[in-house]
Order: C-alpha cells, then sequence, then structure tokens
C-alpha cells in the first residue's frame, strides 16, 4: 500500500512506477528486517576475556618459539664444537680464565702457538673445554657467544685502550729476565 504522496507523485508523472516499487521494497525491508540486537553487558565482558585470552596465547606461544629458538641455537652450537674440536695431546699447560677462574688444557707448541695467534679458540664443551679453528668459533659465536671462553683473534676488551701500554713502555724491561 502507497502513501498519499507517492500516489499523487505518480499521477503527476515525476516519478516512475517502478522507481516507486524499489522505494517500497526498501521501506518494507526497513521495517521487517532484523537488526543485530545490541550486545549484552554480559555478551561484551565475555568477548573481551575471550580477546585478552588470545592475546595471553600469543603472547605465550610467541616465549615458546623464542625459547626453541634459543636452544636450537645451543644444540647448534654444541654441534659446532662437537666435530670441529681438536684431539689435545701434549704436556704443555696453557692457562686462561673462565669466569674468573684460572683453568688450564694441556697442548702441545703448535696448538700453543696458535692460539696465541687466534687461529684457534678455547671453548666450553660438556664438563670441559675444547680448541677449535676460528672458522667453527665463528659460527659458535653467532649461535651462543657465551660458549666461548678464550679468543686472541677478537679485539681486547673495550676497557683497555691501550693507555697503560703507553706508560709502561717508557721502562725498559732487561733482556736477563728470567722469571
Amino acid at each position: 500500500m502507497r502513501n498519499p504522496l507517492q500516489e499523487q507523485l505518480l499521477k503527476a508523472g515525476l516519478v516512475k512506477k517502478s522507481k516507486l516499487a524499489e522505494v517500497a521494497r526498501e521501506q518494507a525491508k526497513q521495517r521487517h528486517g532484523k537488526a543485530p540486537p545490541a550486545p549484552s553487558a554480559e555478551q561484551a565482558e565475555a568477548e573481551r576475556v575471550r580477546q585478552e585470552k588470545a592475546e595471553r596465547d600469543r603472547a605465550l606461544a610467541a616465549e615458546r618459539n623464542a625459547q626453541a629458538r634459543l636452544h636450537e641455537q645451543r644444540a647448534q652450537a654444541r654441534q659446532i664444537v662437537e666435530q670441529n674440536k681438536l684431539k689435545l695431546v701434549g704436556e704443555i699447560a696453557y692457562g686462561f680464565t673462565d669466569e674468573g677462574v684460572i683453568k688450564n688444557v694441556l697442548v702441545d707448541e703448535t696448538v700453543r702457538r696458535q692460539l696465541a695467534s687466534g687461529a684457534l679458540v678455547v671453548v666450553r664443551h660438556d664438563q670441559g673445554y675444547a680448541v677449535i679453528p676460528r672458522a667453527a668459533a665463528d659460527k659458535v659465536y653467532a649461535r651462543e657467544a657465551a660458549m666461548v671462553v678464550l679468543d686472541h683473534g677478537k679485539p681486547g676488551d673495550p676497557g683497555s685502550d691501550g693507555a697503560d701500554d703507553d706508560y709502561y713502555s717508557q721502562f725498559k724491561v732487561p733482556d736477563d729476565l728470567v722469571w
């Protein structure tokens, strides 16, 4: 059923019958259509709780993934050390400090020279220490730098700027000094 204004516009020829029918259909849809009900307080609270739980779950998953990556990198570093460690045979005790404690590794003369030059590196392995080549040490540095105990190939401590060396260079050490 049309309203009187629509009938008058149709009789006057200002609107077409198809346009009038289309408008009537839209109005009927609006009157009879079901709008989504407004969420109640319980529903809003449930949605908020669900979103908080989802965020917590994402954070836990990210933490688990980070721990898994860390564990994987440690395992890769241990595998690199295991594959590249040198057999240590010798009677020369090569001393170094690990966390403030002086430790020794028995090496021969060639290994001692290579350790001093930085071609070989001492790393923690299982309950002891292992000596590995520079290329393997670089891979270990990339995965877990804390495993490397002694590396003369890397620059020294950032605190040692050479000022002490300059000061002590003015004092000459006698050639016949024996320790």
